[in-house]
């Protein structure tokens, strides 16, 4: 007589097969026969269990974002996958393989509208449309195919969240334990040779080409710092794109330096990058420019068309590039990036007290650190102001740009990467958005150095308010507990700092104590000097 097994407890052993070794979530009715699937492969698998259910999709983020592996966690049906939603708008808008298994109603009562336990009208439409993928089980024989089609889709091409559910009654459902498949990645593009000899033709007769990378190029830094150094171009970077090619390379540039270079640049190579940076934020385009492009997305080339449109992904025509121009040679021209980045540097450095600030931090964080930011004055500073020397170091929110992301984001990092240092920095106004995951953080013993800048406002809406709103202040004032008491009331070891040099000496100590800490930095109420300037440049005047 054959094994039998439930539908939860063969979805735990497909999350297994997949490598997944964490889930983040909280228990609920609907789950139950989930949840107890999860205890019984709590030698496989570890459960965290947080204190709100966005916090748990936010730790899926971090964990996904700093490794590239699947972050996986569960909540209940309704207001639960409701409440994980920003973590899920997060992972689809800066491509994270955020996995999400939650519930539904009793499988006869969904779609019937009758009030149900935590129903929704339609709920898979619902997460449709804030995921890659979503499925439901319907049946214990779908499971393993069902898991194995999500994950293969999240993980293919251009990753992305998704999600699965079960109804309520399905979970407990036994049927004969079989042999599950797996998802695997979809075969990357093949590299299009006519369209590289396009490009190698473009970037050949170039005199000043600049290469821009995103998230997408994550796994492509060295080809990309090869292919800088043949072309003796710049590679610049915004917010995923960050120490893919390290800062201290002598072919990056800062980019608020890149704008200056960006006045003169005839090729722009986009590599994993929707060039949102020049498009969006530059905002003006140099004149005759040129536009390469790599992506592993066919949709980017119709989104934002390029000159050449390279369909693959990053590493691979990179790579296709660099050989297609063997034997190119160009001087040396790396003294004038360097050049430009300290009169970037010199220029910026009125950013204060954020850049001083910021420096501690770098100081103190060790090379291979991770810091992840939060919508904030430091949050969009360091953007330009802190240096990253490897990818995925620096674990940005993406497009969304969402208060409260940031230190339950961090936690997730932590887990993933247990033995790196991992500090999160935050404004007042998203600390408090995720504040009730210091007791996660104690429970589950997940060592984040919380850094809280406190201005006792959300300093963006503040800024915004007086200048172009002649000081009409509405809900930008904010009244804050005592952060270094109330972490204590938790159980966290907490410090309140008034330098930057006072910042560097208490994160080395935080670091050493191998523990949750978090250091309060008082800031005084609309003091920031703004870092849109730099972020949002004035259009250059031909």
């Amino acid at each position: 007589m054959s094994k039998k097994e439930t539908t939860g407890q063969a979805l735990t052993r497909s999350l297994v097969a997949h490598g997944v070794d964490t889930v983040f979530g909280i228990p609920g009715a609907h789950m139950y026969d989930f949840n107890d699937a999860l205890y019984g492969a709590r030698d496989k698998v570890r459960f965290i269990h947080t204190r709100h259910e966005q916090g748990a999709g936010y730790m899926a983020y971090g964990y996904a974002k700093s490794t590239g592996l699947i972050g996986a966690y569960t909540v209940v049906p309704g207001p639960g996958v409701l409440n994980s939603g920003a973590a899920l708008c997060t992972a689809y808008g800066a491509n994270a393989p955020v996995l999400c298994i939650t519930g539904n109603i009793m499988s006869h009562l969904i779609g019937q509208g009758r009030g149900q336990l935590h129903e929704l009208p339609d709920q898979l439409a619902t997460m449709r449309g804030i995921t890659k993928t979503a499925e439901r089980i319907n049946h214990p024989s779908e499971a393993g195919p069902v898991m194995a089609e999500v994950v293969g889709k999240m993980l293919s091409g251009r990753q992305g969240p998704g999600a699965v559910e079960a109804p309520w009654d399905v979970f407990g459902q036994s049927g004969p334990e079989v042999d599950l498949p797996l998802g695997t990645r979809a075969p990357h593009p093949a590299v299009n040779a006519d369209q590289i000899t396009a490009a190698a033709a473009l970037i050949s007769g170039a005199e000043n080409p600049m290469i821009m990378v995103g998230g997408g190029a994550v796994d492509a830094g060295a080809d990309i710092a090869t292919l800088a150094k043949l072309l003796q171009s710049p590679v610049t970077s915004h917010r995923s794109g960050k120490g893919i090619v390290p800062d201290d390379h002598p072919n990056y540039l800062n980019f608020v330096a890149a704008y200056e270079y960006w006045k003169k640049t005839d090729v722009l190579i986009g590599i994993g990058s929707r060039l949102e940076l020049q498009f969006m934020r530059w905002k003006w385009l140099p004149k005759d420019l040129k536009i390469i492009r790599i992506d592993i997305d066919p949709t980017e080339m119709v989104r934002l068309k390029p000159g050449v449109g390279i369909v693959a992904d990053a590493k691979a025509g990179t790579q296709a590039l660099i050989d297609a121009l063997a034997g190119f040679r160009r001087e040396d021209r790396t003294g004038e990036f360097a050049d430009l980045n300290k009169d970037a540097r010199s220029r910026f450095s009125e950013v204060q007290p954020q850049l001083a600030y910021l420096d501690a931090i770098r100081q103190a964080l060790p090379r291979d650190g991770f810091l992840v930011e939060e919508v904030s004055q430091m949050g969009f500073t360091a953007r330009f102001a802190f240096p990253v020397y490897g990818a995925r170091q620096y674990v940005t929110c993406g497009y969304q740009d969402n208060l409260g992301f940031g230190f339950n984001t961090a936690l997730g990092a932590k887990v993933a990467n247990p033995d790196k240092a991992v500090v999160s920095i935050s404004g007042d106004g998203g600390f408090m958005f995720g504040v009730q995951e210091l007791a996660t953080a104690v429970q589950h013993k997940i060592n984040v150095v919380a850094i809280v800048f406190n201005n006792s406002a959300y300093g963006n809406v503040l800024r915004d308010q007086k200048q172009a709103y002649q000081g009409r202040y509405l809900g930008s004032d904010l009244t804050n507990p005592d952060f270094v008491a109330l972490a204590k009331s938790f159980g966290i070891r907490a410090f309140k700092v008034a330098s930057p040099g006072e910042l560097k000496d208490t994160i080395e100590k935080a670091l050493s104590l191998e523990e949750p800490v978090l250091i309060e930095v008082p800031v005084e109420k609309g003091s920031e000097t703004s870092p849109w300037p730099f972020i949002h440049p004035a259009p250059h005047a031909e």
